[in-house]
């Protein structure tokens, strides 16, 4: 599989996220998926897979923690594409063993803790969301944050065995913004209120000008340590 990547990174190193997008979905039909955080850039795969093929698997992980504007942009996205995006929920009794053990917000206490609670609530549904998939898309962006610099268009998901591919890796901010006002593409209002990263609600908060776009998550911890688990490169 190594080296399969390597050929599809060199074959598809000048071309558009449309024509990856599709490559994909034609050669791993049914066995493809978007996971989706309503981000902007996962919007603008949505758009892009909907113009393509509509019947493609995008689910979204509910940690029962998001914003009132994450579960509408839910709803306005299924209307808007004629589509029903998949939820997945963590187990009750998880959830109930961890805040009985360590508290309802046991994520500020600790890296450990706030680990288990994005585990708990983040990486075992996803789990159940990957049965049956080969191939998973994210929106990732070289850009985002010093864990995400080496992103590269299509890698191997060591930690869940799978492809991933990340059509917008080499993306600026500004490009994806293009891309959502000229398609009228629907998006977080929060972005309008100074959230350009949006994840739990209360691991999340608008930044100030200049700041970098990663810095209202998880605001409490270092830099480095800025990530829930979904894009770990270590089993």
């Amino acid at each position: 599989m190594t080296e399969q990547i390597a050929q599809w990174n060199s074959r598809f190193k000048t071309a558009s996220a449309e024509e990856v997008i599709g490559f994909f979905l034609d050669k791993y039909r049914g066995k493809i998926a978007l996971s989706s955080s309503l981000s902007i850039e996962d919007q603008v795969i949505t758009d892009m897979i909907c113009q393509i093929d509509k019947s493609t698997k995008i689910f979204t992980l509910d940690t029962g923690r998001l914003f009132p504007e994450t579960y509408e942009l839910i709803s306005q996205t299924n209307q808007a594409y004629g589509i029903h995006i998949q939820v997945y929920f963590p187990d009750y009794q998880d959830v109930e063993r961890m805040v009985a053990e360590n508290g309802i917000n046991l994520f500020y206490d600790s890296v450990e803790l706030r680990k288990q609670c994005c585990r708990v609530r983040k990486l075992e549904p996803l789990k159940r969301a990957f049965q049956g998939i080969e191939v998973w898309i994210c929106g990732l962006r070289q850009e985002q944050s010093i864990t995400r610099y080496g992103t590269h268009l299509v890698e191997w998901d060591d930690v869940n065995g799978l492809i991933k591919l990340n059509p917008l890796y080499l993306w600026h901010e500004n490009e994806v913004w293009d891309y959502v006002k000229s398609h009228q593409v629907p998006y977080n209002k929060l972005y309008d209120c100074g959230y350009p990263s949006i994840g739990c609600q209360p691991c999340t908060r608008a930044v100030k000008p200049g700041e970098d776009i990663r810095a209202g998550r998880w605001w409490w911890e270092a830099p480095m340590n800025k990530e829930c688990g979904l894009h770990s490169r270590k089993k």
